[in-house]
C-alpha cells in the first residue's frame, strides 16, 4: 500500500504485434522486452500486486517466470483494434478490492521504478483520477502546417504563429510509460480521459515508446552505453 491506498500493476502483453513480431518476448540485451517492465515495477515500494495480461501462452509462462503473476485474457481482448482501457476493466473485474490501477506498457522499458513512484506520488498529492507520464515534445505544434486545397500551407494551429521559438507554449508529449488511475473513476467513466490527468514529466531518455525493429536496435545501443538502472532515476 502506498498513502493507505492500494495498488493494482497491470502489464499488457498481447502476443501478437504487427510492427516488431512477438516484441514482448523479443531479447534485447540478453533479456526478453517483459523483463524491464516488470523489474521496475517490482523495485517500487508499495504495490499490492503485479499481473501480466496477455492471450498467449508462451507470455504467460514467462511472466510467471519472472516473477509476476500471469493473468489469462481472452483472445477478444487482444486484438489490434482493442483499447489499452478494455484491458484494464477487465483485469480490474477479476482482480478487484483495489483503490488505484496502474498501466505499465511493456513497450517503454527504459522506464525506472522512481518514474513509477513519482506518478503515484504526483496522482495522489494533486488528488486526481488520472495521472499520466509525458515528456517535452521535440517538435512543437505551432510550426507545422497543412496543405490546403489551393496548394498553400495552413497552420495546423489557430492563431498567428509565434515568430520565436522561446514565446511558444510548452508542448507534452504522452509516453505511454506509466498511468495511473483511480479505480472507482475508471470504473464509473470508462475511459482514460486526458483533460482529468495531471502529467508526470519524464525525460526524453527513458521514454523511448518501442513500435518498430529500429526502435529495438535504438534500445539496445542505449542500454549498451548507459547501463540504465531500472530502480533509480539515473
Amino acid at each position: 500500500m502506498i498513502a493507505g491506498k492500494s495498488f493494482l500493476a497491470v502489464v499488457p502483453a498481447r502476443g501478437g504485434s504487427k510492427g516488431v513480431p512477438r516484441k514482448n518476448v523479443r531479447e534485447v540485451a540478453g533479456r526478453p522486452l517483459l523483463a524491464y517492465t516488470l523489474e521496475a515495477a517490482q523495485a517500487v515500494n508499495g504495490l499490492d500486486r503485479i499481473v501480466v495480461s496477455s492471450e498467449d501462452a508462451e507470455i504467460l509462462e514467462l511472466a510467471a517466470a519472472l516473477g509476476a503473476e500471469p493473468l489469462p485474457r481472452p483472445v477478444g481482448l487482444a486484438q489490434d483494434t482493442t483499447p489499452g482501457v478494455a484491458v484494464l476493466l477487465d483485469a480490474l473485474e477479476r482482480c478487484p478490492g483495489y483503490d488505484y490501477v496502474v498501466l505499465l506498457q511493456p513497450t517503454s522499458p527504459l522506464r525506472a521504478a522512481a518514474d513509477i513512484e513519482g506518478a503515484i506520488a504526483r496522482c495522489l498529492e494533486m488528488g486526481a483520477p488520472l495521472c499520466v507520464t509525458v515528456t517535452a515534445a521535440d517538435k512543437s505544434p505551432w510550426w507545422m502546417f497543412t496543405e490546403g486545397s489551393d496548394g498553400r500551407l495552413r497552420p495546423l494551429l489557430p492563431g498567428p504563429v509565434p515568430s520565436r521559438r522561446q514565446e511558444a507554449p510548452e508542448v507534452l508529449l504522452l509516453n505511454g510509460a506509466v498511468y495511473v488511475a483511480e479505480v472507482a473513476w475508471l470504473q464509473r467513466t470508462g475511459d482514460l480521459d486526458y483533460t482529468s490527468a495531471v502529467p508526470y514529466r519524464m525525460p526524453a531518455e527513458r521514454s523511448l515508446d518501442i513500435d518498430t525493429k529500429e526502435d529495438l536496435r535504438l534500445l539496445e545501443l542505449r542500454l549498451a552505453r548507459s547501463g540504465t538502472d531500472r530502480t533509480g532515476g539515473t
